[in-house]
């Protein structure tokens, strides 16, 4: 790959993931303090993402992969999230704010897939070379984080006064602009042929739902679907939790979840290979109720490294269950299901999953307050924890597939 094709998806890279984390990591506190939003609020604005995340397949199997370049339509599509994230960012309250989130979020999932796809058409040996370019994506998740904190816009006093926090938008619609125009710069990426040719079945991953006979797949796939209901507790409140127990800077610590992550990974292969898949994505839900429990426990003074740890358990919670579960499937499916399988997965977790995850923790957060009206954040994070707690132990006593560990981890 030409150095020059290696800068340009790195910084498309960056951009992606800069402009999700510009806004998305402190949505939940933007709704409630800024907007006044209540836990079902949150709960219909942050589902936007799993909307987004069931029609992208659409999008893209549907129209992008069959008609236009990918780096054209991803161009056209951050444009129209740059007019819509600013209308985000004038919006005043949250009837105004959600139809232009739905919208926003229709316009960014696909474009999540489309960047892999511009990524691997460059590419020679893509296992090799992926990873060096994806791993900007984390450090401009990282710095949108780092720049939010260092403007001192999460900062509660700030925001309460001139609600500062409302600029984060502003800033994403800016990026999102920027990617749109420097898209229809990358590398020329046509459909191909089979692309064009593919089913319906295919493109929605339905194909895969042969693989649910297997008994330890099936079990494996709802545990994929249950634990993302935890996941959705994070999403939706950690921000929030965060800054309204007075933590200072929490949304750049928050950004510590994002560089253990890529610190994970790199482990990923050697546990794996160790222990196997099943140890592995146990190891990935326990750390989930370890995480919670000490979120549950942890405050903002003497107990504040409780909460650093729960943030730092963010790369054992993701990619010892996610990534590792992204390997079983590849190696489940083999070649004739490999795409249909990662697409059903995916539709499954961030979709189906996260949009019961936000619902619920939506509907916790209204039933458990304190005399002062705030969230009982104690039982915010024991309940996920509980939840994860029982898919694991679940998992551990049914799932039976040993013999595949050292195919696995080749």
């Amino acid at each position: 790959m030409k150095s020059s094709i290696k800068i340009q998806l790195s910084t498309m890279m960056f951009l992606e993931f800069f402009l999700w984390g510009a806004w998305f990591v402190t949505l939940g506190t933007y709704l409630e303090t800024n907007l006044g939003a209540d836990g079902f609020e949150r709960a219909k604005v942050f589902s936007t993402q799993s909307y987004g995340a069931i029609i992208a397949p659409f999008i893209i199997g549907l129209i992008a992969d069959r008609f236009f370049n990918a780096e054209r339509i991803l161009g056209l599509l951050h444009i129209a999230g740059a007019i819509l994230m600013y209308m985000m960012y004038k919006a005043e309250n949250v009837s105004a704010f959600y139809p232009y989130t739905f919208g926003y979020m229709i316009a960014y999932m696909p474009t999540l897939a489309l960047v892999n796809s511009v990524s691997f058409r460059q590419m020679s040996n893509p296992e090799k070379q992926f990873s060096n370019i994806r791993v900007f994506g984390t450090v401009g998740w990282i710095v949108a984080g780092l720049l939010i904190s260092w403007l001192k816009w999460d900062n509660v006093q700030n925001n309460a006064a001139d609600g500062t926090l409302r600029n984060t938008f502003l800033m994403a619609s800016i990026a999102a602009a920027v990617l749109g125009i420097f898209s229809f710069t990358l590398p020329k990426t046509p459909p191909q042929k089979t692309e064009q040719n593919a089913s319906i079945s295919q493109i929605l991953g339905l194909d895969a739902l042969k693989l649910l006979k297997d008994p330890n797949f099936l079990l494996f796939f709802i545990a994929s679907v249950a634990i993302c209901i935890p996941l959705a507790f994070y999403y939706q409140n950690a921000n929030p939790f965060l800054t309204g127990i007075g933590l200072e800077n929490a949304t750049a610590k928050m950004a510590l979840g994002q560089v253990s992550e890529a610190l994970f990974i790199l482990l990923l292969p050697v546990f794996f290979k160790r222990f196997g898949f099943k140890k592995t994505i146990l190891v990935g839900m326990l750390a989930w109720v370890i995480r919670y429990i000490l979120f549950a426990y942890g405050n903002a003074g003497a107990l504040a490294f409780m909460l650093i740890t729960g943030i730092v358990l963010h790369g054992v919670c993701y990619d010892f269950f996610f990534v590792s579960g992204q390997i079983y499937t590849d190696a489940k499916a083999g070649e004739k299901y490999k795409s249909s399988a990662q697409g059903l997965i995916t539709l499954a977790t961030y979709g189906v999953g996260m949009l019961i995850g936000f619902w619920i923790a939506g509907f916790i957060s209204e039933q458990y307050k304190t005399a002062a009206g705030t969230p009982d954040w104690k039982m915010v994070w024991l309940i996920p924890a509980g939840i994860a707690a029982v898919v694991m132990v679940l998992f551990a006593l049914l799932f039976r597939d040993q013999s595949k560990s050292a195919d696995l981890s080749k």
